[in-house]
């Protein structure tokens, strides 16, 4: 009788000290609709103001590994937040998880070894440049060729890993994955092979795998792709949204766009452009998809939504074309039928979404390389001083505040900020930042 009543207190302790997986704050690197916009209930509470050197809104500060980099944006499930990070060589790849409450590490685990990590050929990129994404059944972390893996969310223990879907990515890795219903999708956009592949969440294997059907017109003399095939790299990440009735999968690569059949793997349609190196994340409001093509002179290009979305829609189905100014990396965000964008070198501008025409454009400091977060009205945009400025989105340009940590180049922040039960959480080089209002 005793024993039973000893039992009945401890057991509400025990389920109590087993720390949540969920609820699914930030499961994906541009939040849970995947555009960058926070939840209207979370939005209110967020802070506008933040200062290190006082303390003000900062709940709590954590060193990082030292010795690790990464742009992988941080996602958050219940009581942990995941990021994964590498050795500067690229020989080490690492998964970070931290308790979102206290900021203490939890895990910082070695997942793949690479004996002879291909060079990434620029200053910009790093070996742990794909952010995660996170259910209730794992953590799936993904670092291009080098490896996939799904983790269990409590103890970071690897469930499955692939290490045989390979291609060259010439300037290091940048797609990250998207989890939809059962299915884990990659997206390899490298310089000897251009693909988009569809793996079992729950085991790893592959369901479907399309080859891209892009004509790159890069061709030399003697049939080689010129520039090593430098011309045929992305770096996107890709969504899947309700076009004309079907839910497509749209994915951006190098001289063209396509809408696949997400659960098959079947192109439905593509969107031929001169762009490469697309990172940006494609955007959707009714009647319009709006795509970026691109780095260097990239277009943004509003298509038309319908239910004769098929073949080579170029043509037929291009609304407007934006040509100049446009974002690089960091992904626009879409608020009241305007598109809000920043270049890496700080252009930022607003569009009207409906026709691409320009409404404002200004400029902010510092290189410009996380995406931004909308919370109602207010865009939060990180950049590479450890600044983050805060605009109003409306119809001119309207600084709010500019929110600066104090480490200096150690307080880089190249990873965009993520959001759980009203609190921001930011990734710098060095530190991992909790700001709250108090």
């Amino acid at each position: 009788m005793i024993r039973s009543a000893l039992l009945a207190l401890l057991l509400p302790l025990a389920l109590h000290a087993q720390p949540a997986t969920t609820p699914l704050y930030w499961p994906d690197k541009n939040g849970p609709t995947m555009n960058g916009v926070v939840p209207e209930a979370e939005a209110a509470r967020l802070p506008l103001e933040w200062d290190e050197a006082s303390g003000k809104n900062i709940t709590w500060k954590t060193d990082l590994p030292p010795g690790d980099e990464g742009h992988s944006t941080p996602i958050i499930g219940g009581d942990f937040l995941w990021f994964t990070s590498a050795t500067a060589d690229g020989t080490k790849q690492y998964i970070n998880s931290f308790d979102r409450h206290t900021g203490k590490q939890l895990h910082h685990h070695l997942i793949f070894e690479n004996p002879a990590p291909e060079p990434l050929g620029n200053p910009l990129n790093n070996y742990a440049s794909p952010s995660p994404v996170i259910d209730a059944e794992g953590v799936y972390i993904h670092f291009g060729t080098y490896g996939t893996a799904k983790l269990n969310p409590l103890t970071a223990e690897v469930i499955w890993q692939r290490r045989d879907i390979n291609v060259k990515h010439f300037r290091g890795p940048g797609s990250s994955p998207l989890l939809y219903g059962n299915l884990l999708i990659l997206t390899f956009d490298g310089i000897d092979a251009q693909f988009t592949i569809a793996l079992d969440k729950m085991t790893g294997k592959t369901v479907w795998k399309t080859p891209r059907s892009t004509d790159y017109h890069d061709l030399d003399k003697d049939g080689n792709p010129t520039r090593d095939g430098d011309m045929r790299k992305a770096y996107y990440t890709p969504s899947v949204f309700d076009l004309g009735g079907k839910k497509t999968l749209v994915s951006i690569g190098s001289r063209a766009a396509f809408g696949y059949d997400p659960q098959t793997g079947k192109e439905l349609w593509t969107v031929t452009h001169g762009g490469f190196n697309a990172a940006p994340r494609a955007l959707a409001m009714p009647g319009i998809l709006i795509l970026n093509t691109g780095s260097e002179r990239s277009h943004m290009l509003g298509i038309r939504v319908d239910d004769k979305m098929t073949g080579d829609i170029t043509a037929s189905h291009t609304l407007w074309d934006h040509d100049k100014r446009n974002a690089s990396e960091s992904c626009p965000v879409l608020h009241n039928g305007k598109l809000y964008q920043v270049t890496r070198g700080g252009v930022l501008s607003c569009l009207d979404a409906k026709t691409g025409d320009q409404v404002w454009e200004d400029r902010l400091q510092g290189q410009h390389l996380p995406s931004a977060i909308l919370a109602s009205d207010r865009l939060y945009y990180s950049n590479d001083r450890g600044e983050v400025n805060v605009i109003r989105a409306g119809d001119k340009f309207e600084l709010l505040a500019t929110n600066k940590f104090n480490g200096g180049a150690d307080d880089k922040i190249t990873s965009s900020p993520a959001v759980a039960d009203g609190a921001i959480f930011i990734r710098t080089k060095t530190h991992l930042f909790k700001l709250e209002k108090k």
